[in-house]
């Protein structure tokens, strides 16, 4: 178990950077012009975040202990398909989601 001290010094450090970091753009830099190379930058943070956050929780999920399962996988390839055929992002949520319980459910 962690100390509370310490719990509470990471909780605030956490908070105090997660601020600095969105006042830098948007009090310090909010007023001015961004330049042209990093606006073109900033448009593929969603796309290079998201992948980092889903593509562990397919290949070492920790509901298994870090073993591969293939239903997580299933899920993530109707997934990605769907969205990349349809260029529905809800569409692509609700279909992994209906793959993932489906073959949860199915293969106990």
């Amino acid at each position: 178990m962690i100390d509370k001290g310490t719990l509470w010094f990471v909780i605030i450090g956490l908070g105090i950077g997660s601020f600095g970091l969105r006042f830098v753009f948007t009090g310090l830099v909010g007023d001015r012009e961004m330049p042209a190379w990093l606006l073109r930058h900033l448009r593929y943070t969603a796309v290079a975040i998201l992948p980092a956050l889903v593509v562990p929780q397919v290949f070492t999920p920790a509901a298994t202990g870090g073993q591969f399962d293939p239903p997580r996988f299933a899920a993530a390839a109707v997934a990605l398909t769907v969205g990349i055929i349809t260029k529905n992002v809800l569409l692509a949520i609700i279909s992994g989601a209906a793959t993932l319980y489906g073959l949860l459910w199915l293969l106990g």
